[in-house]
């Protein structure tokens, strides 16, 4: 018998000073059973620092066809494509033929500096391609629950989480930038 995903309920506030979006989000998210609670919570961060009406989680881990997160417009084209944790460069290159913008969320310590290390030269020509790092996700993992209410205020590109236990900083290191923007 397979193990079922764990459904986590997120009522999510966001005030992103650096884009002026300020929202109140209700999320489902399941988790997959081989996903880390890290690794959630790292999807909740790309899903805040990304925020809009029409972006939505989707199968990641199940389906190797769709992102962690993604965004279409009215006819059905991918506007944003969002991959968490260390996809390979064939997916990454594979995202951005068939996506406006795609982004990829890396964390990890030194795994992740390791990976990019082996792959940036190869994804640095990519124009539509955002690679992000999150350093100390470590802490994001401690706030994982199967209920959750989490407030994210983004201002000068860091990240203030904070919820009932207390706050944090999240500074996220932008690795690569698009070039057609």
């Amino acid at each position: 018998m397979a193990i079922k995903s764990t459904i986590y309920k997120i009522d999510l506030n966001i005030a992103d000073m650096d884009r002026q979006y300020y929202a109140q989000h209700c999320l489902t998210l399941a988790k997959h059973p081989s996903e880390t609670d890290e690794r959630v919570m790292v999807r909740l961060i790309g899903f805040a620092l990304y925020a809009n009406e029409a972006l939505i989680f989707g199968k990641g881990l199940s389906d190797d066809e769709e992102p962690d997160l993604w965004q279409k417009d009215l006819t059905g084209a991918i506007q944003l494509w969002m991959d968490v944790g260390l996809p390979t460069e064939k997916d990454i290159r594979k995202a951005c033929g068939r996506s406006r913008q795609v982004v990829v969320v890396l964390y990890g310590g030194r795994i992740a500096d390791m990976w990019w290390d082996a792959n940036s030269k190869g994804l640095l020509k990519l124009n539509n391609l955002t690679v992000i790092k999150l350093p100390e996700t470590q802490e994001l993992a401690r706030l994982a629950a199967k209920s959750i209410n989490i407030a994210c205020t983004i201002q000068d590109g860091e990240i203030l989480v904070s919820n009932d236990a207390g706050s944090f900083t999240v500074a996220p290191v932008s690795l690569k930038l698009p070039s057609n923007y």
